[in-house]
């Protein structure tokens, strides 16, 4: 069995879903967990968090989110406040963020993942837009 992967992830989002396409492109199958569905609670994002060596402030995603009509911009927010906030609202989190064996990774870009990812990709892969990432012998372009 391989080291499980796990991906916080909205099939809504193309970087999202390139992201995961780029794990399975190594041959792992991973965890997935759409996290407008079963939102991290406030321990595990308190945990990523500290894996990923950022604040909470970080992790915000401002667009098409209630970040602007909850004044999240302003930096009197802890990042035990913020964290309150994206548990309230997930849609505040941004995406995706990846687990693996190798480290914890905000991957925005979905390339981001190709450096915590255990095994080498398979093949060629193409992002949604059409940018090529992968080439045929597997290797970044």
């Amino acid at each position: 069995m391989s080291d499980p992967i796990t991906i916080y992830h909205n099939p809504a989002c193309g970087t999202s879903r390139n992201t995961l396409a780029l794990i399975r492109n190594s041959g792992a199958e991973p965890e997935v967990i759409e996290y407008l569905k079963t939102p991290p609670s406030k321990e595990r994002l308190q945990q990523l968090l500290q894996a990923m060596g950022i604040g909470a402030r970080d992790l915000l995603r401002e667009k098409g989110t209630p970040y602007a009509e909850l004044g999240l911009a302003d930096p009197r927010w802890t990042d035990a406040e913020l964290i309150d906030h994206i548990v309230r609202h997930p849609l505040l989190m941004n995406r995706p963020v990846v687990v693996t064996p190798l480290g914890t990774r905000l991957c925005r870009p979905s390339e981001v993942v190709l450096d915590i990812l255990p095994s080498p990709q398979r093949g060629a892969f193409t992002k949604e837009d059409g940018e090529a990432v992968i080439n045929a012998q597997g290797q970044r372009v």
